[in-house]
């Protein structure tokens, strides 16, 4: 599946924000990523969000909101349901499609308007990656790690759609080394 670099920086940032949510359905206790004003500055910061002026409170609840649409599109049971949210996010970020090539990227479009929002920002852009996802035939590639206890959103880029941990490093690689240490110990027996 060939995505654009400026998708994949936007699916990026929309997997960051949902995982910036407390208690996942794992039950990890994790605290929220997006505490205050200084947590969504260091996100805006941390995830090069261009065009983005004074945050205050205000931002930080509309910032909460969407992340939390978003949440739910990675949970929708079905294309229809995803691209319904998705719908709802966009149109209510008011998208203005437009190309720019700013800070070194090539041509690119930003779907956002000029001087949105943050949340606007990220509802527009993110918003539109999700619904290339969509478009693609590939929703399904909008994932929750299966480890028991993490839960963590992630998009599936593998070529056989096959990935089911948000990190084989960590996650996958813990669960395969518990399996392995359980099978030693059956063997041993």
């Amino acid at each position: 599946m060939l995505i654009p670099h400026d998708t994949r920086i936007a699916l990026n940032t929309v997997v960051d924000l949902v995982n910036t949510e407390p208690e996942d359905d794992a039950g990890s206790g994790a605290a929220d990523g997006l505490a205050d004003v200084a947590a969504l500055y260091d996100f805006v910061r941390g995830h090069n969000v261009s065009g983005v002026g004074d945050l205050g409170n205000r931002d930080l609840r509309a910032v909460l909101d969407v992340r939390t649409r978003f949440t739910e599109v990675f949970a929708a049971p079905d294309a229809k349901a995803a691209a319904d949210l998705i719908n709802q996010l966009v149109a209510a970020a008011g998208t203005t499609p437009q190309l720019t090539d700013h800070d070194g990227y090539d041509w690119h479009v930003h779907y956002f308007a000029p001087g949105a929002s943050v949340a606007d920002h990220l509802a527009a852009d993110c918003g539109m990656a999700l619904a290339f996802m969509v478009v693609a035939g590939e929703q399904e590639r909008l994932r929750r790690c299966e480890a028991p206890d993490c839960g963590r959103a992630f998009v599936d880029l593998s070529r056989n759609r096959s990935r089911r941990y948000c990190d084989s490093r960590t996650c996958g690689n813990r669960l395969h080394v518990a399996a392995y240490r359980a099978r030693r110990k059956e063997a041993a027996r």
